[in-house]
Protein backbone atom coordinates (compact mmCIF):
# COMPACT_ATOMS: atom_id res chain seq x y z
CA UNK A 1 0.00 0.00 0.00
CA UNK A 2 1.40 3.38 -0.97
CA UNK A 3 0.96 6.41 1.28
CA UNK A 4 1.83 10.06 0.79
CA UNK A 5 5.62 9.91 0.67
CA UNK A 6 7.99 12.23 -1.12
CA UNK A 7 7.10 13.20 -4.65
CA UNK A 8 4.89 10.29 -5.55
CA UNK A 9 2.13 10.94 -8.03
CA UNK A 10 -1.30 11.33 -6.32
CA UNK A 11 -4.40 9.45 -7.37
CA UNK A 12 -7.85 9.52 -5.83
CA UNK A 13 -8.41 7.13 -2.97
CA UNK A 14 -10.38 4.05 -3.81
CA UNK A 15 -10.43 2.33 -7.17
CA UNK A 16 -7.21 2.64 -9.13
CA UNK A 17 -8.24 4.93 -11.93
CA UNK A 18 -7.12 8.18 -13.49
CA UNK A 19 -10.26 9.99 -12.34
CA UNK A 20 -9.73 12.53 -9.58
CA UNK A 21 -12.27 14.47 -7.56
CA UNK A 22 -12.30 18.07 -8.69
CA UNK A 23 -11.96 19.45 -5.17
CA UNK A 24 -9.79 17.44 -2.88
CA UNK A 25 -11.30 14.24 -1.93
CA UNK A 26 -8.59 12.50 0.04
CA UNK A 27 -5.68 11.54 -2.18
CA UNK A 28 -3.37 8.58 -1.96
CA UNK A 29 -0.07 8.93 -3.84
CA UNK A 30 1.36 5.78 -5.32
CA UNK A 31 4.90 4.52 -5.11
CA UNK A 32 6.88 1.54 -6.34
CA UNK A 33 5.33 -0.50 -9.12
CA UNK A 34 2.12 1.56 -9.11
CA UNK A 35 3.92 4.85 -9.65
CA UNK A 36 4.42 6.21 -13.15
CA UNK A 37 7.86 5.22 -14.35
CA UNK A 38 8.13 2.50 -11.71
CA UNK A 39 8.78 -0.13 -14.38
CA UNK A 40 7.81 -3.80 -14.59
CA UNK A 41 10.08 -5.53 -12.07
CA UNK A 42 8.89 -8.99 -13.16
CA UNK A 43 9.96 -8.32 -16.75
CA UNK A 44 13.40 -7.16 -15.58
CA UNK A 45 13.91 -10.29 -13.47
CA UNK A 46 12.84 -12.59 -16.32
CA UNK A 47 15.24 -10.88 -18.71
CA UNK A 48 18.20 -11.30 -16.34
CA UNK A 49 17.56 -14.59 -14.53
CA UNK A 50 16.64 -17.69 -16.54
CA UNK A 51 14.97 -20.77 -15.04
CA UNK A 52 18.21 -22.76 -14.83
CA UNK A 53 19.93 -20.06 -12.78
CA UNK A 54 16.92 -19.69 -10.51
CA UNK A 55 16.89 -23.47 -9.93
CA UNK A 56 20.56 -23.38 -8.97
CA UNK A 57 19.96 -20.55 -6.53
CA UNK A 58 16.99 -22.30 -4.89
CA UNK A 59 18.89 -25.59 -4.61
CA UNK A 60 21.88 -23.83 -3.03
CA UNK A 61 19.65 -22.08 -0.50
CA UNK A 62 18.01 -25.37 0.49
CA UNK A 63 21.24 -27.34 0.87
CA UNK A 64 23.10 -24.61 2.77
CA UNK A 65 20.09 -23.69 4.93
CA UNK A 66 20.25 -20.02 3.96
CA UNK A 67 17.31 -17.93 5.17
CA UNK A 68 15.46 -15.81 2.63
CA UNK A 69 15.50 -12.41 4.40
CA UNK A 70 16.86 -10.76 7.52
CA UNK A 71 20.55 -10.31 8.45
CA UNK A 72 22.70 -12.57 6.30
CA UNK A 73 19.70 -13.75 4.30
CA UNK A 74 19.76 -14.55 0.60
CA UNK A 75 17.71 -11.53 -0.48
CA UNK A 76 19.70 -9.26 1.84
CA UNK A 77 23.03 -10.33 0.34
CA UNK A 78 21.66 -10.13 -3.21
CA UNK A 79 20.38 -6.61 -2.54
CA UNK A 80 23.78 -5.68 -1.11
CA UNK A 81 25.53 -6.93 -4.26
CA UNK A 82 23.11 -5.11 -6.57
CA UNK A 83 23.33 -1.83 -4.65
CA UNK A 84 27.13 -1.87 -4.42
CA UNK A 85 27.38 -2.69 -8.12
CA UNK A 86 25.02 0.18 -8.92
CA UNK A 87 26.95 2.60 -6.70
CA UNK A 88 30.21 1.63 -8.41
CA UNK A 89 28.59 2.30 -11.80
CA UNK A 90 27.35 5.71 -10.60
CA UNK A 91 30.87 6.64 -9.47
CA UNK A 92 32.30 5.59 -12.83
CA UNK A 93 29.79 7.84 -14.61
CA UNK A 94 30.59 10.67 -12.19
CA UNK A 95 34.37 10.41 -12.77
CA UNK A 96 34.10 9.73 -16.48
CA UNK A 97 36.47 6.74 -16.60
CA UNK A 98 36.60 3.10 -15.45
CA UNK A 99 38.74 1.75 -12.64
CA UNK A 100 42.45 1.53 -13.58
CA UNK A 101 41.76 3.41 -16.84
CA UNK A 102 44.76 5.63 -17.79
CA UNK A 103 42.26 8.21 -19.02
CA UNK A 104 41.81 9.25 -15.43
CA UNK A 105 45.35 10.48 -15.01
CA UNK A 106 45.48 14.21 -14.48
CA UNK A 107 41.72 14.68 -14.14
CA UNK A 108 42.08 15.94 -10.57
CA UNK A 109 39.64 13.42 -9.12
CA UNK A 110 39.79 9.68 -8.49
CA UNK A 111 38.34 6.85 -6.43
CA UNK A 112 39.07 7.06 -2.73
CA UNK A 113 38.00 3.81 -1.12
CA UNK A 114 34.60 3.22 0.51
CA UNK A 115 32.56 4.27 3.52
CA UNK A 116 30.59 1.69 5.51
CA UNK A 117 26.87 2.38 5.76
CA UNK A 118 23.91 0.30 6.93
CA UNK A 119 20.52 0.94 5.37
CA UNK A 120 17.19 -0.55 6.44
CA UNK A 121 15.14 -2.24 3.75
CA UNK A 122 12.06 -4.44 3.41
CA UNK A 123 14.25 -7.57 3.61
CA UNK A 124 16.29 -6.44 6.62
CA UNK A 125 19.36 -4.26 7.33
CA UNK A 126 21.93 -4.19 4.52
CA UNK A 127 25.58 -3.28 5.25
CA UNK A 128 26.99 -1.39 2.25
CA UNK A 129 30.44 -0.20 1.26
CA UNK A 130 29.62 3.11 -0.42
CA UNK A 131 32.38 4.27 -2.80
CA UNK A 132 33.68 7.82 -2.54
CA UNK A 133 35.80 10.14 -4.66
CA UNK A 134 38.80 12.14 -3.58
CA UNK A 135 37.20 15.52 -4.33
CA UNK A 136 34.09 14.65 -2.29
CA UNK A 137 31.73 15.65 -5.11
CA UNK A 138 30.13 12.24 -5.65
CA UNK A 139 26.43 12.27 -4.64
CA UNK A 140 24.92 8.81 -5.29
CA UNK A 141 21.33 8.59 -6.48
CA UNK A 142 20.73 4.90 -5.75
CA UNK A 143 21.52 5.36 -2.04
CA UNK A 144 21.39 9.13 -1.38
CA UNK A 145 23.58 10.68 1.26
CA UNK A 146 21.92 10.66 4.67
CA UNK A 147 19.34 8.10 3.56
CA UNK A 148 18.98 5.26 6.06
CA UNK A 149 15.82 3.59 4.75
CA UNK A 150 15.36 2.22 1.26
CA UNK A 151 12.60 0.63 -0.77
CA UNK A 152 9.17 0.42 0.81
CA UNK A 153 10.20 0.24 4.47
CA UNK A 154 8.71 3.67 5.15
CA UNK A 155 5.50 2.59 3.44
CA UNK A 156 5.42 -0.54 5.62
CA UNK A 157 5.83 1.55 8.77
CA UNK A 158 3.04 3.93 7.78
CA UNK A 159 0.80 1.03 6.77
CA UNK A 160 1.27 -0.65 10.15
CA UNK A 161 0.64 2.65 11.91
CA UNK A 162 -2.53 3.29 9.88
CA UNK A 163 -3.75 -0.19 10.76
CA UNK A 164 -3.72 0.66 14.46
CA UNK A 165 -0.30 -0.54 15.68
CA UNK A 166 1.47 1.72 18.15
CA UNK A 167 4.98 3.06 17.53
CA UNK A 168 6.57 0.57 19.94
CA UNK A 169 4.56 -2.31 18.48
CA UNK A 170 5.92 -1.39 15.05
CA UNK A 171 9.50 -1.37 16.37
CA UNK A 172 9.03 -4.84 17.82
CA UNK A 173 7.37 -6.14 14.64
CA UNK A 174 10.16 -4.86 12.37
CA UNK A 175 12.83 -6.36 14.60
CA UNK A 176 11.09 -9.73 14.76
CA UNK A 177 10.32 -9.98 11.04
CA UNK A 178 13.15 -8.06 9.34
CA UNK A 179 15.82 -7.86 12.03
CA UNK A 180 15.69 -4.05 11.80
CA UNK A 181 16.49 -2.09 14.94
CA UNK A 182 14.51 1.15 14.77
CA UNK A 183 13.94 3.44 17.72
CA UNK A 184 10.43 4.69 18.53
CA UNK A 185 11.62 8.21 17.66
CA UNK A 186 12.64 7.04 14.18
CA UNK A 187 9.31 5.33 13.58
CA UNK A 188 7.49 8.42 14.79
CA UNK A 189 9.57 10.57 12.43
CA UNK A 190 8.61 8.31 9.52
CA UNK A 191 4.90 8.67 10.28
CA UNK A 192 5.34 12.42 10.72
CA UNK A 193 6.47 12.59 7.09
CA UNK A 194 2.79 12.62 6.08
CA UNK A 195 1.96 15.69 8.17
CA UNK A 196 2.50 18.06 5.24
CA UNK A 197 0.10 15.96 3.16
CA UNK A 198 -2.43 16.06 6.00
CA UNK A 199 -2.15 19.83 6.32
CA UNK A 200 -2.55 20.27 2.56
CA UNK A 201 -5.66 18.06 2.63
CA UNK A 202 -7.06 19.89 5.66
CA UNK A 203 -6.73 23.28 3.95
CA UNK A 204 -7.63 22.29 0.38
CA UNK A 205 -10.30 24.35 -1.43
CA UNK A 206 -13.79 22.87 -1.39
CA UNK A 207 -16.84 23.01 -3.64
CA UNK A 208 -19.05 26.07 -3.39
CA UNK A 209 -22.15 24.00 -2.63
CA UNK A 210 -22.73 20.82 -0.65
CA UNK A 211 -26.47 20.06 -0.66
CA UNK A 212 -26.16 17.82 2.41
CA UNK A 213 -23.55 17.64 5.17
CA UNK A 214 -23.28 15.26 8.13
CA UNK A 215 -21.55 16.38 11.31
CA UNK A 216 -20.44 14.34 14.30
CA UNK A 217 -17.59 13.96 16.78
CA UNK A 218 -15.79 11.09 18.47
CA UNK A 219 -13.85 11.20 21.73
CA UNK A 220 -10.11 10.53 21.97
CA UNK A 221 -7.58 10.71 24.80
CA UNK A 222 -4.75 13.23 24.29
CA UNK A 223 -1.87 14.15 26.58
CA UNK A 224 -2.08 17.74 27.73
CA UNK A 225 1.01 18.61 29.79
CA UNK A 226 1.13 16.25 32.76
CA UNK A 227 -2.44 15.01 32.27
CA UNK A 228 -4.37 12.94 29.76
CA UNK A 229 -7.66 14.55 28.75
CA UNK A 230 -10.67 13.51 26.73
CA UNK A 231 -10.91 15.58 23.56
CA UNK A 232 -13.36 15.66 20.69
CA UNK A 233 -12.38 14.90 17.11
CA UNK A 234 -14.84 16.84 14.91
CA UNK A 235 -15.58 15.29 11.52
CA UNK A 236 -17.69 16.72 8.68
CA UNK A 237 -18.82 14.67 5.66
CA UNK A 238 -20.26 16.51 2.66
CA UNK A 239 -22.35 15.24 -0.24
CA UNK A 240 -21.58 17.21 -3.39
CA UNK A 241 -24.00 17.99 -6.21
CA UNK A 242 -23.08 14.73 -7.94
CA UNK A 243 -24.06 12.76 -4.85
CA UNK A 244 -20.43 11.86 -4.03
CA UNK A 245 -19.40 11.89 -0.37
CA UNK A 246 -16.21 13.54 0.90
CA UNK A 247 -14.61 13.92 4.31
CA UNK A 248 -14.26 17.70 4.45
CA UNK A 249 -11.98 17.86 7.47
CA UNK A 250 -10.95 16.70 10.94
CA UNK A 251 -10.57 19.09 13.89
CA UNK A 252 -9.56 18.55 17.53
CA UNK A 253 -10.95 20.48 20.52
CA UNK A 254 -11.14 20.04 24.29
CA UNK A 255 -14.78 18.96 24.19
CA UNK A 256 -17.71 18.77 21.79
CA UNK A 257 -19.61 22.03 21.89
CA UNK A 258 -21.49 24.41 19.65
CA UNK A 259 -18.87 27.13 20.08
CA UNK A 260 -16.14 25.09 18.43
CA UNK A 261 -18.53 23.82 15.77
CA UNK A 262 -18.98 27.49 14.82
CA UNK A 263 -15.19 27.67 14.28
CA UNK A 264 -15.35 24.55 12.11
CA UNK A 265 -18.15 25.91 9.93
CA UNK A 266 -16.37 29.26 9.60
CA UNK A 267 -13.27 27.47 8.32
CA UNK A 268 -15.34 25.51 5.81
CA UNK A 269 -16.83 28.76 4.54
CA UNK A 270 -13.34 30.26 4.24
CA UNK A 271 -12.34 27.24 2.16
CA UNK A 272 -15.09 27.96 -0.34
CA UNK A 273 -18.33 26.41 0.97
CA UNK A 274 -20.98 29.06 0.36
CA UNK A 275 -24.15 26.96 0.37
CA UNK A 276 -25.36 24.06 2.49
CA UNK A 277 -29.02 23.15 2.10
CA UNK A 278 -29.44 20.47 4.77
CA UNK A 279 -27.22 19.75 7.77
CA UNK A 280 -27.82 16.45 9.57
CA UNK A 281 -26.66 16.24 13.18
CA UNK A 282 -27.30 14.40 16.44
CA UNK A 283 -29.15 17.15 18.27
CA UNK A 284 -26.28 18.74 20.21
CA UNK A 285 -27.54 21.85 21.99
CA UNK A 286 -26.53 25.04 20.20
CA UNK A 287 -25.34 23.25 17.06
CA UNK A 288 -28.29 24.35 14.86
CA UNK A 289 -27.68 28.00 15.78
CA UNK A 290 -23.97 27.62 14.91
CA UNK A 291 -24.86 26.21 11.47
CA UNK A 292 -27.43 28.91 10.75
CA UNK A 293 -24.96 31.63 11.73
CA UNK A 294 -22.69 30.63 8.84
CA UNK A 295 -25.33 29.42 6.35
CA UNK A 296 -28.63 31.22 7.13
CA UNK A 297 -30.74 29.27 4.60
CA UNK A 298 -29.63 25.85 5.83
CA UNK A 299 -32.25 23.50 7.27
CA UNK A 300 -30.85 21.72 10.33
CA UNK A 301 -32.22 18.20 10.56
CA UNK A 302 -31.94 16.14 13.73
CA UNK A 303 -31.14 12.51 12.98
CA UNK A 304 -34.36 10.51 13.16
CA UNK A 305 -32.53 7.34 14.18
CA UNK A 306 -30.96 9.24 17.09
CA UNK A 307 -34.44 10.28 18.24
CA UNK A 308 -35.72 6.72 18.04
CA UNK A 309 -32.75 5.35 19.98
CA UNK A 310 -32.98 8.12 22.58
CA UNK A 311 -36.68 7.42 23.20
CA UNK A 312 -36.19 3.64 23.35
CA UNK A 313 -33.70 4.06 26.18
CA UNK A 314 -36.64 4.81 28.47
CA UNK A 315 -38.48 1.63 27.53
CA UNK A 316 -38.03 -1.78 29.11
CA UNK A 317 -36.69 -4.53 26.90
CA UNK A 318 -40.12 -6.14 26.58
CA UNK A 319 -41.72 -2.87 25.45
CA UNK A 320 -39.08 -1.67 22.99
CA UNK A 321 -40.50 -3.40 19.93
CA UNK A 322 -43.98 -2.13 20.74
CA UNK A 323 -42.75 1.43 21.27
CA UNK A 324 -40.65 1.37 18.08
CA UNK A 325 -43.69 0.23 16.09
CA UNK A 326 -45.86 2.91 17.72
CA UNK A 327 -43.34 5.63 16.81
CA UNK A 328 -43.25 4.67 13.14
CA UNK A 329 -46.44 6.61 12.20
CA UNK A 330 -44.78 9.74 13.63
CA UNK A 331 -41.64 9.79 11.47
CA UNK A 332 -43.35 8.36 8.37
CA UNK A 333 -46.23 10.86 8.44
CA UNK A 334 -47.00 12.78 5.26
CA UNK A 335 -46.59 16.15 6.97
CA UNK A 336 -46.03 17.85 10.33
CA UNK A 337 -49.76 17.97 11.22
CA UNK A 338 -50.15 14.23 10.66
CA UNK A 339 -47.01 13.58 12.71
CA UNK A 340 -48.34 15.78 15.55
CA UNK A 341 -51.61 13.85 15.54
CA UNK A 342 -49.78 10.51 15.62
CA UNK A 343 -47.59 11.63 18.53
CA UNK A 344 -50.62 12.86 20.51
CA UNK A 345 -52.41 9.55 19.93
CA UNK A 346 -49.35 7.70 21.17
CA UNK A 347 -49.05 9.97 24.22
CA UNK A 348 -52.70 9.31 25.16
CA UNK A 349 -52.41 5.54 24.76
CA UNK A 350 -51.54 3.12 27.57
CA UNK A 351 -48.07 2.69 26.06
CA UNK A 352 -47.59 6.47 25.98
CA UNK A 353 -48.67 6.91 29.59
CA UNK A 354 -46.20 4.20 30.59
CA UNK A 355 -43.32 5.86 28.68
CA UNK A 356 -43.85 9.61 29.09
CA UNK A 357 -40.10 10.23 29.06
CA UNK A 358 -39.85 8.68 25.61
CA UNK A 359 -42.60 10.96 24.31
CA UNK A 360 -40.81 13.96 25.85
CA UNK A 361 -37.72 13.20 23.74
CA UNK A 362 -39.73 13.86 20.58
CA UNK A 363 -41.47 16.91 22.04
CA UNK A 364 -38.15 18.56 22.94
CA UNK A 365 -36.70 17.92 19.48
CA UNK A 366 -39.91 18.64 17.56
CA UNK A 367 -38.82 21.89 15.90
CA UNK A 368 -35.65 20.21 14.56
CA UNK A 369 -37.48 17.05 13.53
CA UNK A 370 -40.38 18.39 11.46
CA UNK A 371 -38.25 19.81 8.59
CA UNK A 372 -37.73 16.16 7.67
CA UNK A 373 -41.44 15.86 6.95
CA UNK A 374 -41.34 18.57 4.28
CA UNK A 375 -39.43 16.36 1.88
CA UNK A 376 -40.56 13.52 -0.37
CA UNK A 377 -39.51 9.92 0.39
CA UNK A 378 -36.57 10.09 -2.07
CA UNK A 379 -34.90 12.83 -0.02
CA UNK A 380 -35.96 11.44 3.34
CA UNK A 381 -33.88 8.34 2.62
CA UNK A 382 -30.77 10.52 2.31
CA UNK A 383 -31.23 12.57 5.49
CA UNK A 384 -33.06 10.00 7.62
CA UNK A 385 -29.95 9.12 9.62
CA UNK A 386 -26.35 10.18 10.24
CA UNK A 387 -25.21 6.57 9.76
CA UNK A 388 -23.06 7.85 6.90
CA UNK A 389 -20.68 9.46 9.36
CA UNK A 390 -21.36 7.10 12.27
CA UNK A 391 -20.17 4.11 10.23
CA UNK A 392 -16.95 6.01 9.58
CA UNK A 393 -16.56 6.77 13.29
CA UNK A 394 -17.17 3.11 14.12
CA UNK A 395 -14.26 2.07 11.89
CA UNK A 396 -12.03 4.80 13.31
CA UNK A 397 -12.76 3.76 16.90
CA UNK A 398 -11.47 0.27 16.09
CA UNK A 399 -8.16 1.88 15.07
CA UNK A 400 -7.73 4.26 18.01
CA UNK A 401 -8.79 1.82 20.75
CA UNK A 402 -5.30 0.23 20.72
CA UNK A 403 -3.78 3.43 22.07
CA UNK A 404 -4.00 4.55 25.65
CA UNK A 405 -3.65 8.15 24.52
CA UNK A 406 -2.12 10.36 21.85
CA UNK A 407 0.86 12.65 22.48
CA UNK A 408 -0.54 15.64 20.53
CA UNK A 409 -3.58 16.85 18.61
CA UNK A 410 -1.61 16.52 15.35
CA UNK A 411 -1.02 12.85 16.12
CA UNK A 412 -4.79 12.30 16.34
CA UNK A 413 -5.49 13.97 12.99
CA UNK A 414 -2.56 12.14 11.38
CA UNK A 415 -3.79 8.71 12.50
CA UNK A 416 -7.43 9.35 11.61
CA UNK A 417 -6.44 10.55 8.13
CA UNK A 418 -4.13 7.56 7.58
CA UNK A 419 -6.80 5.20 8.90
CA UNK A 420 -9.33 6.50 6.36
CA UNK A 421 -6.72 6.09 3.61
CA UNK A 422 -5.99 2.56 4.79
CA UNK A 423 -9.65 1.52 4.97
CA UNK A 424 -10.47 2.89 1.51
CA UNK A 425 -7.33 1.34 0.01
CA UNK A 426 -8.13 -2.12 1.43
CA UNK A 427 -11.66 -1.93 0.07
CA UNK A 428 -10.41 -0.79 -3.32
CA UNK A 429 -8.06 -3.79 -3.54
CA UNK A 430 -10.89 -6.13 -2.57
CA UNK A 431 -13.09 -4.66 -5.30
CA UNK A 432 -10.27 -5.04 -7.80
CA UNK A 433 -9.97 -8.72 -6.86
CA UNK A 434 -13.73 -9.14 -7.46
CA UNK A 435 -13.62 -7.40 -10.83
CA UNK A 436 -15.08 -9.59 -13.56
CA UNK A 437 -16.87 -11.98 -11.21
CA UNK A 438 -20.65 -12.49 -11.41
CA UNK A 439 -22.58 -10.15 -9.12
CA UNK A 440 -23.68 -12.97 -6.81
CA UNK A 441 -20.04 -13.94 -6.20
CA UNK A 442 -18.69 -10.51 -5.30
CA UNK A 443 -17.91 -10.09 -1.63
CA UNK A 444 -15.88 -6.87 -1.61
CA UNK A 445 -17.31 -4.02 0.48
CA UNK A 446 -18.28 -0.71 -1.09
CA UNK A 447 -16.39 2.50 -0.37
CA UNK A 448 -16.69 3.54 3.26
CA UNK A 449 -17.07 7.31 2.72
CA UNK A 450 -14.59 8.98 0.43
CA UNK A 451 -15.82 8.90 -3.16
CA UNK A 452 -18.89 6.76 -2.43
CA UNK A 453 -22.07 7.65 -4.30
CA UNK A 454 -25.29 8.35 -2.40
CA UNK A 455 -27.99 5.81 -3.28
CA UNK A 456 -31.00 7.31 -5.06
CA UNK A 457 -29.24 10.63 -5.53
CA UNK A 458 -30.90 11.65 -8.82
CA UNK A 459 -34.34 11.47 -7.26
CA UNK A 460 -33.10 13.29 -4.15
CA UNK A 461 -31.50 15.99 -6.32
CA UNK A 462 -34.83 16.62 -8.04
CA UNK A 463 -36.44 17.13 -4.63
CA UNK A 464 -33.63 19.48 -3.62
CA UNK A 465 -34.13 21.54 -6.77
CA UNK A 466 -37.79 21.91 -5.85
CA UNK A 467 -36.66 22.93 -2.36
CA UNK A 468 -34.55 25.69 -3.95
CA UNK A 469 -37.51 26.84 -6.06
CA UNK A 470 -39.75 27.09 -3.00
CA UNK A 471 -37.21 29.34 -1.25
CA UNK A 472 -36.12 31.37 -4.26
CA UNK A 473 -32.59 29.95 -4.14
CA UNK A 474 -30.29 29.19 -7.06
CA UNK A 475 -30.87 25.75 -8.61
CA UNK A 476 -28.36 22.98 -7.89
CA UNK A 477 -28.44 21.48 -11.36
Amino acid sequence: MAYPMGTATPLAIGDRSDERPEHGGMVLPLSGADAPGGGDAAAVVRSVLDDALLDQMVAKMRTDGVRLSGPGGFLTEMLKAVLERGLATELTEHLGYDRHDPAGNGTGNSRNGTTPKTVLTEVGPVALDVPRDRAGTFAPILVPKGERRLGGLSDIIISLYAGGMTVRDICHHLHRVYGSDLSPDTVSAVTDSVLEEVKAWQTRPLDECYPVIFVDALMVKVRDGAHVRNKAAYIVVGVDTDGIKHVLGIWIANAEGAKFWLTVFSELRNRGVRRVLIACCDGLEGLPEAIETIWPYTIVQTCVVHLIRASLRYASYTDRKKLAAALKPVYTAVNADAAQTALLELAESDLGHKHKAAIAVWERAWDRFIPFLEFPPELRKVIYTTNTIESLNFQLRKIIKNRGHFPTDDAVVKLLWLAICDIEDKRARAREADRGKPANQRTAPARLIEGSVTAGWKQALAALDQFCDDRNLDKLS
